[in-house]
């Protein structure tokens, strides 16, 4: 399956929407797409996985460089709507307690209703 990814950009953040299965074939897609948004983008970041139904320790590694780099310049990433076999792989891990975990984008934007 591919892995489709957009950016768009809402006041201080970047929200970058993924869609589809994260693993080792579709992450460089996602990597490509992170490394341009936190190079020329706000240095907030919302990951939105509400459409993502796979994602593998190579997509984890992404998502965790990702914070990596976004931290070095006193930014922030969240993480929303991931779909419940992608919180099962962030709470196995223990990535639920790395990342900022929101149930939706517009949670993680700070948006109500």
């Amino acid at each position: 399956m591919d892995l489709e990814v957009s950016a768009r950009f809402h006041e201080d953040h970047a929200v970058v929407t993924a869609a589809g299965e994260i693993d080792l074939y579709t992450a460089p897609t996602l990597q490509t797409k992170l490394t341009e948004v936190v190079r020329d983008g706000p240095a907030n970041v919302v990951i939105d996985l509400s459409r993502v139904e796979f994602c593998d320790s190579t997509g984890m590694n992404v998502l965790l460089a990702a914070l990596k780099r976004i931290r070095e310049r006193d930014g922030s990433l969240a993480l929303a709507g991931p779909q419940p076999p992608v919180r099962r792989i962030l709470e196995i891990t223990g990535l639920d307690t790395v990342f900022s975990v929101y149930g939706s984008a517009d949670e993680a934007l700070g948006r109500t209703g």
